[in-house]
């Protein structure tokens, strides 16, 4: 298992959790709307991929992990180490948030936990975390995995996040990754009872990305 990689994971997974519940909490207490969340998730994917990608190749994700293993991009040592990293950063910045911002806020938010709105069946919620989660992983191989993309994959990648975000973080959250909602719903957050959604959810929507990037759009014969 590549260490070096796992700890790069851990990190950049951290500062997206961490940014991310933060920006919820201020967002809502200074009366800003979704397009700053939105881009506080992007602009901290967008530098941590960035920073990451040579490491660990800049995954940050359990969704874009599981699509990199069933395309045949890492093998299945190093992906579980990948997710248990990810799941790990999630957990240490939710309790750190913790510490860092007012309870108060927090509270406010749920921890910035993404949930499924009033109204939204669980069906809803599967199919709409499985499309934006494709969407990312299509874009995480078009920009970043395939050696025929251009060096600046980190931020495509974090412009998917904000697009993502604007669709869907007043339906579903926009998790697009089971790390994003795991952390802040096992430390105070709620929503435990709906891990399994936002796991589900964006693994599906991983392994449709990886599937149909590696067999049917990668070139064979590209080297990077």
């Amino acid at each position: 298992m590549n260490m070096k990689a796992c700890v790069a994971e851990f990190i950049g997974t951290f500062a997206l959790i961490f940014v991310g519940v933060g920006a919820i909490a201020s967002a809502a207490h200074a009366d800003a709307g979704l397009v700053s969340i939105a881009l506080a998730h992007g602009f901290t994917i967008a530098v941590m991929v960035s920073a990451t990608a040579a490491v660990s190749g800049g995954h940050l994700n359990p969704a874009v992990t599981i699509g990199a293993l069933v395309g045949g991009k890492i093998d299945v040592i190093n992906g579980v180490g990948y997710i248990v990293s990810q799941c790990l950063g999630g957990v240490v910045a939710a309790l750190l948030i913790k510490a860092a911002v007012p309870a108060d806020w927090l509270a406010a938010v749920s921890m910035g936990t993404p949930t499924l709105a009033e109204g939204i069946t669980v069906s809803q919620g599967l199919i709409l975390e499985a499309v934006l989660t494709f969407f990312l992983v299509f874009v995480v191989f078009g920009t970043g995995i395939d050696p025929r993309a251009p060096k600046c994959g980190g931020l495509f990648i974090g412009l998917t996040v904000c697009l993502d975000i604007l669709v869907g973080g007043p339906i579903t959250g926009a998790a697009m990754n089971p790390a994003r909602h795991l952390g802040p719903a096992l430390l105070g957050g709620g929503g435990a009872g709906e891990i399994w959604l936002y796991w589900v959810g964006p693994a599906i929507g991983g392994i449709v990305a990886g599937l149909i990037y590696s067999n049917v759009l990668e070139d064979k014969n590209a080297s990077a």
